[in-house]
C-alpha cells in the first residue's frame, strides 16, 4: 500500500533537511516526507566542504547568495550555540600577493560595504598580526566569517524535523516520478507518486527536489524542463601535516577571479583544528567523482553531449589548464599554497577527502551565479545551490518551505 504524505522532500542534504524543519515550523501538521538514497545524511556537498561559515562578501549585492549568506552566516553561529554544535567565528584574511590584485581587493572592499558585511583593510604588518606565517601586499579582514560542523547541523536539522512529525527515509533511491496532467482533484488528493529502488510508492500533494548534484535529473523525472544541468566539479584538498598545522591560526583565502565561481585554493583551520589547503577545482568524470578513477561513462556522456560543457572549456580554457596542473602535480599545488604561506612545503602536505561541486549552467555555457529556484504546479525545484549554500542553508529552507506551502494551497483549490 502506498504511503501517502502532503509534502515530499527528495534529498536530505543540509538544504533538504532544512527545508523540511521550516516546513514543519511554518505549517504544523503538515505531513513531511524525506527521501535519501544515502544512508545518513549529507554524505555529498555538505558532508565534504571545508565547514566555513560564510560571510558573503563575494557575492553580487541584492543577489539571493548575498541576502541568504549574511542572513544565514548570522543565525548559524545562533543555532550551533543553541544546540551545542561545535564552532566559532575566527574572522578571515581576504590577501592580496600581487599589485594585479589590488584593483579586485578594492572592489571586495566595496561590495562588503555595499552587503553590510564589516571589513576592515591591512598592510603588511597588519597582515602578519593576524597570520605570522602569511605574506601579502594588502589584505582585507572579514570579521563574520567562522567554522562549524555542518554535518552535526544536518544532523540536529534531521532530528528537529523528526521531533516535529516530519518521516525521514534513508536508502530510499527515487526512480520514478509520475504526477497529475489534468482534471480537477479532491481536496486533499495527492498530486505526486513516486517510486523508489526498492518499490515502495510515496504520494505526495506537492514535491520539493532538493537533490544537489542530481537535481536537474530529478527535475525531468518530474517532467520539468529544468534549463539547466549540473556539470560537477571536483574540489581537491591537502591537509597540514599535524606538526606544521600551526603555521595557520584561522582562515585564509587569496583574491578571487571574479570571471569564476571558486574562490581559488585557500587556507582553513577546521573546528578540530586541522589544517586543509584547497579547493583545487577540476572537471569530475561522475556526479560523485571523488577522484580521478571514479567514472561513470552514462553521466560523463551526458556532460560531454552538452553544448555549456563545451562553450565552458573554450571560455575558461586558461584557468582550467591551470587547475588540471594542480591536480596532476603536488609540486605545482605546493606553489599555489606558498603564495600565501611561503614556509610551507610538499612535505608538509597530505592528501585530505575530495568534494563534488554541483555547479549549474545554461546552454551557453553560463555558469549560473546565484541560487537558483524553479516552480511548476505542485513543484519546488532547487536547481543551483553550491557554496554558500550550507551557511545560508536556514533561510533557503524558510524560501523553499514558503514556496512549498503556496503549492500546497495551489492544489487546495
Amino acid at each position: 500500500m502506498a504511503q501517502e504524505t502532503d509534502v515530499l522532500v527528495i534529498g536530505a542534504g543540509i538544504v533538504g533537511l532544512s527545508t523540511a524543519y521550516a516546513i514543519t515550523r511554518a505549517a504544523p501538521g503538515t505531513r513531511v516526507t524525506v527521501l535519501e538514497k544515502e544512508s545518513g545524511p549529507s554524505r555529498h556537498q555538505t558532508g565534504r566542504n571545508s565547514g566555513v561559515i560564510h560571510s558573503g562578501i563575494y557575492y553580487r549585492p541584492g543577489s539571493l547568495k548575498a541576502r541568504f549568506a549574511a542572513e544565514g552566516a548570522a543565525e548559524m553561529v545562533k543555532f550551533c550555540a543553541e544546540h551545542r554544535i561545535p564552532h566559532e567565528v575566527t574572522g578571515k584574511l581576504i590577501v592580496a600577493t600581487e599589485r594585479s590584485e589590488l584593483p579586485r581587493l578594492h572592489a571586495l572592499v566595496q561590495r562588503g560595504r555595499e552587503n553590510g558585511i564589516p571589513v576592515h583593510e591591512l598592510g603588511p604588518s597588519q597582515i602578519a598580526e593576524y597570520e605570522p606565517h602569511v605574506r601579502g601586499l594588502a589584505a582585507i579582514h572579514v570579521g563574520t566569517t567562522g567554522i562549524c560542523d555542518f554535518g552535526a547541523v544536518s544532523e540536529r536539522l534531521a532530528l528537529l524535523a523528526r521531533d516535529a512529525g516530519a518521516r525521514i527515509r534513508y536508502g530510499a533511491e527515487v526512480r520514478v516520478i509520475g504526477r497529475r496532467t489534468g482534471g480537477r482533484a479532491e481536496r486533499r488528493a495527492p498530486e505526486v507518486a513516486v517510486r523508489t529502488a526498492d518499490g515502495e510508492v510515496v504520494r505526495a500533494r506537492a514535491l520539493v527536489n532538493c537533490a544537489g548534484l542530481h537535481c536537474d535529473r530529478v527535475a525531468r523525472l518530474a517532467g520539468d524542463d529544468p534549463g539547466m544541468r549540473i556539470v560537477p566539479f571536483r574540489g581537491e584538498y591537502y591537509e597540514l601535516v599535524r606538526d606544521r598545522q600551526d603555521l595557520v591560526r584561522g582562515l585564509v583565502y587569496p583574491v578571487p577571479d571574479p570571471a569564476f565561481p571558486f574562490l581559488g585554493v585557500h587556507l582553513t583551520r577546521g573546528v578540530d583544528g586541522s589544517v586543509h589547503l584547497g579547493p583545487n577545482a577540476v572537471p569530475a568524470l561522475a556526479r560523485e567523482g571523488y577522484d580521478w578513477r571514479t567514472v561513470r561513462p552514462a553521466e560523463l556522456a551526458g556532460t560531454l553531449a552538452y553544448p555549456g560543457s563545451w562553450r565552458i572549456a573554450r571560455r575558461h580554457w586558461r584557468y582550467g589548464t591551470g587547475e588540471l596542473h594542480r591536480s596532476l602535480s603536488k609540486r605545482a599545488f605546493t606553489d599555489a599554497v606558498r603564495r600565501l604561506l611561503p614556509e610551507v612545503s610538499a612535505e608538509d602536505l597530505i592528501p585530505a577527502p575530495a568534494g563534488v561541486r554541483a555547479q549549474a549552467v545554461l546552454p551557453d555555457g553560463t555558469l549560473v551565479d546565484d541560487f537558483l529556484f524553479a516552480e511548476s504546479p505542485g513543484m519546488v525545484h532547487v536547481l543551483n545551490a553550491p557554496s554558500p549554500a550550507a551557511t545560508a542553508s536556514l533561510p533557503i529552507g524558510r524560501e523553499v518551505a514558503r514556496r512549498a506551502v503556496a503549492a500546497l494551497g495551489a492544489v487546495r483549490v
